[in-house]
């Protein structure tokens, strides 16, 4: 009888426990709050607009290149060994620098894209303390690192609303 009451009493103890530790636990997906956020959103757009006219304009340009080499290969039998050598040079500083305005580009954006993701987490910090002293929230979990939990433990939304109305947008000039 005696080991009965202390095993419905250690079991009540650890309900409680459980109940109270999984009240202060709850998880946030960080990745739709940088990418579903007014702010994060706004600065995806502007940075897939910059990419898309910068490789735009590489384009255009690699084609004039390629245009200027059919000309040259049409020229070679007309053209001295010198002056031949001499545009073929031309031709290859200019693939070099096309190279070279293409790696800026594409390190611009990424540079940029960093800017704004450390902008958004430097935000979203005190956001995140506030709320967990608002709410007794004693940890919160970023969601690529749980394997399983309870969708009611999820404050995704409620993080990506409360940034939405502290962060409007984010200056990437």
């Amino acid at each position: 009888m005696k080991s009965i009451k202390i095993i419905i009493t250690s079991l009540a103890i650890l309900l409680f426990f459980q109940a109270k530790l999984s009240a202060e636990i709850r998880y946030v997906d960080f990745k739709y709050v940088l990418n579903e956020s007014k702010a994060g959103k706004e600065a995806q757009i502007y940075l897939k607009k910059k990419l898309d006219n910068g490789i735009k304009d590489l384009k255009a340009k690699e084609k004039s290149i390629q245009e200027e080499e059919k000309k040259i290969i049409q020229q070679k039998k007309v053209l001295s060994a010198e002056e031949y050598k001499k545009k073929v040079k031309a031709l290859r500083e200019k693939v070099s620098s096309l190279q070279t305005q293409r790696n800026n580009l594409l390190d611009t954006v990424a540079k940029q894209r960093s800017k704004a993701r450390a902008e958004l987490l430097k935000t979203l910090n005190p956001i995140i303390k506030n709320y967990m002293k608002e709410n007794t929230v004693r940890l919160v979990l970023e969601k690529k690192s749980i394997l399983l939990a309870d969708e009611n433990l999820n404050i995704t939304e409620e993080i990506t609303g409360l940034l939405n109305k502290k962060l409007k947008s984010i200056k990437l000039n």
